[in-house]
């Protein structure tokens, strides 16, 4: 005689109680989640809802000079912001901007890493120094740059070219006559700290062993950076870039600072903010506003790609 197990139609069927061991695992569970829920919230109201906003408003054609005349634009405004000429110009800048301070950054991060990397006395309190640049405030480290470096009056570098080549040295406007540089070398004395300390840490997991049985075999110090440590080092510096890139591509306080986006200087972020506060189309700047988002989200997807990466190799 066999027992029908199969649940027969009419018949109702109770799911079985749960055992008290996963009732007590999800109780405590949602006790070890619950003090993190109010910064959760918080962090949803602070950063979530005015990008939906934004979204929104990207979509409205909204300006507070012509109030009466708000309405759905569609993507009205997203081709105004792709076929307007002076953002055209702006994402130009932006890409040279970017990689002008990202490629600086790295090269000289990789020479001080390298350096850094040596056994020397006081080695502490140089890796303590050199990081300093990066801790210091970017309105404040613009604000050294514009008045204390490049002031054709009395800024440092007019300064040492005075004392080098006597009282007839050339004293150049370097804002006026190189603009873009001027913002570059400002971001770049602020971020190769960063890149630094990042290729330095790349550097400290390298297997000594097999670097020390590389030069015992007669390999030289070229050969083994060029075959061994840079190889080694390739997800470092590649996670430095895109790290760089999502904060260097969003940059606004070095602009806005030393040459207020003037003299072609003007990148996607301080475009925004003229659109925003100077022309008040409120519709056309999140446009702007949320093509910046989106192609820092591509960066990060890479970045987080990276770093996935390097700690599956570094848990093995």
């Amino acid at each position: 005689m066999s027992i029908d197990t199969e649940a027969r139609p009419g018949r109702h069927t109770t799911t079985p109680p749960k055992k008290p061991s996963t009732l007590l695992r999800s109780t405590g569970d949602w006790a070890r989640r619950a003090p993190l829920m109010p910064a959760l919230v918080f962090m949803i109201i602070v950063t979530q809802l005015p990008f939906v906003v934004t979204i929104i408003t990207s979509f409205m054609n909204w300006n507070a000079y012509y109030p009466d005349e708000r309405s759905f634009a569609g993507v009205d405004n997203f081709r105004r912001v792709l076929t307007d000429a002076n953002t055209r110009h702006a994402i130009w800048v932006t890409i040279l901007l970017t990689a002008g301070v990202v490629l600086i950054s790295l090269l000289l991060g990789l020479g001080i890493a390298l350096l850094l990397d040596r056994k020397f006395r006081g080695r502490g309190a140089v890796r303590t120094m050199m990081i300093t640049p990066f801790l210091v405030v970017p309105v404040a480290a613009a604000l050294l740059w514009k008045h204390a470096l490049y002031n054709p009056e009395y800024g440092l570098f007019n300064g040492v070219l005075k004392w080098i080549f006597g009282d007839n040295a050339p004293q150049p406007d370097w804002i006026s006559n190189q603009p873009l540089w001027s913002v570059i070398f400002a971001l770049v004395w602020q971020w190769t700290p960063f890149m630094m300390l990042i290729i330095l840490a790349g550097l400290q997991s390298r297997p000594l062993d097999v670097i020390e049985a590389a030069g015992i075999d007669g390999a030289s110090q070229w050969d083994i950076f060029r075959y061994m440590t840079l190889p080694h080092l390739r997800q470092y510096l590649e996670l430095s870039a895109l790290l760089g890139s999502i904060y260097v591509v969003q940059n606004f306080d070095a602009v806005f600072t030393i040459t207020s986006g003037g003299l072609g200087t003007a990148n996607l972020p301080y475009t925004i903010y003229q659109t925003f506060y100077t022309a008040h189309d409120y519709g056309r700047a999140s446009a702007a506003g949320v093509i910046v988002v989106i192609g820092t989200i591509v960066i990060a997807t890479f970045a987080l790609r990276s770093v996935s990466t390097l700690f599956k190799e570094e848990g093995r």
